[in-house]
């Protein structure tokens, strides 16, 4: 067994987005490959209804997935194939984009007024970008979890651990996204697939991974200086620790324990064209579909349903 290196590391930075929801970027600033086949993630924590209510009004998407997993609070969404619902606590839906699609998410926090979730975008590799858009909600009771004997509990929503797989499917990247909350002062050993790339994200606790000496997720950041680790105070949990290669993960949770996103999939290696919420392979491809949204000609599915209603 070979343990996967630690390859980088930040903090999620803060970023206004939507129609003004104040959240932060993990990653999604410009490069792709070490990230390959996912494009961007946002983690949006907040407590002050004035900075998440204006939500994401009507927006396109064509060439991607949007994964959305919701820890608390409300995100209610539509979109131009008539889809309505609501996602709430621990609920998730993977939407794949395909050929376009126009829709909203509107977040609404729980009774104090705490919203928090995260939105992951993963590439579609070319064969799959003009496909049919669909949709996988999967609501919080039937997410396959689980309690290991050391007191970790795992949720598995894409992807397998030790023979208990996620509900989602149909995916060709083969994703695997759990979410692990490990008690204090624990050690544990993730197989990880060496087919793909993939990234831890803190959210709560602290941990130290593989060869790390000092734990990092809250109050520290650890930051390569050349061959060196430097390690530097910086506020908040929020940190993305991205691995090289390697067949398994080691984790040690800290002395409050830790909880994070454990997220991989096979990488596309295909060249990436990239406008706001409409990715593509090529720059002709994304001018096409940019010149399309302009003529109407953009929604390939449920078009009839769509026109004359309002976008706005």
């Amino acid at each position: 067994m070979s343990v996967r290196p630690i390859k980088m590391t930040n903090q999620a930075r803060p970023h206004l987005e939507g129609a003004g929801v104040h959240l932060h970027r993990v990653f999604g600033f410009g490069e792709t490959e070490p990230f390959d086949p996912f494009l961007m993630m946002d983690d949006f924590r907040n407590d002050d209804p004035a900075k998440y209510l204006n939500g994401f009004p009507w927006h396109p998407h064509r060439g991607i997935e949007t994964i959305t997993y919701v820890l608390k609070g409300n995100v209610e969404h539509g979109d131009s194939l008539g889809n309505r619902g609501v996602l709430s606590d621990g609920d998730v839906q993977w939407m794949t984009a395909g050929s376009g699609i126009i829709h909203q998410e509107m977040p609404s926090g729980n009774a104090k007024g705490e919203m928090h979730g995260f939105q992951l975008w993963a590439n579609l590799p070319s064969h799959q970008k003009m496909t049919t858009p669909r949709y996988q909600d999967i609501k919080s009771p039937d997410i396959t979890s689980l309690t290991d004997d050391d007191g970790t509990h795992i949720r598995v929503i894409a992807g397998d651990w030790r023979g208990y797989r996620g509900l989602v499917d149909g995916i060709d990247t083969d994703p695997s996204y759990l979410d692990i909350a490990m008690p204090a002062n624990t050690t544990k050993r993730f197989p990880f697939d060496t087919r793909r790339q993939g990234f831890a994200y803190i959210f709560e606790g602290s941990a130290s991974f593989a060869d790390a000496s000092q734990p990092f997720g809250v109050n520290v950041e650890k930051e390569f200086m050349g061959e060196e680790l430097k390690i530097r105070d910086q506020s908040g949990n929020r940190t993305l620790v991205v691995f090289g290669e390697g067949d398994e993960v080691v984790v040690t949770s800290g002395e409050m324990g830790v909880r994070f996103l454990l997220i991989s999939g096979a990488p596309l290696r295909e060249p990436v064209a990239w406008h706001g919420p409409i990715v593509m392979n090529t720059r002709e491809e994304l001018q096409t579909a940019f010149r399309e949204l302009n003529t109407g000609e953009f929604i390939k599915e449920g078009a009839e349903d769509w026109v004359g209603k309002r976008r706005g």
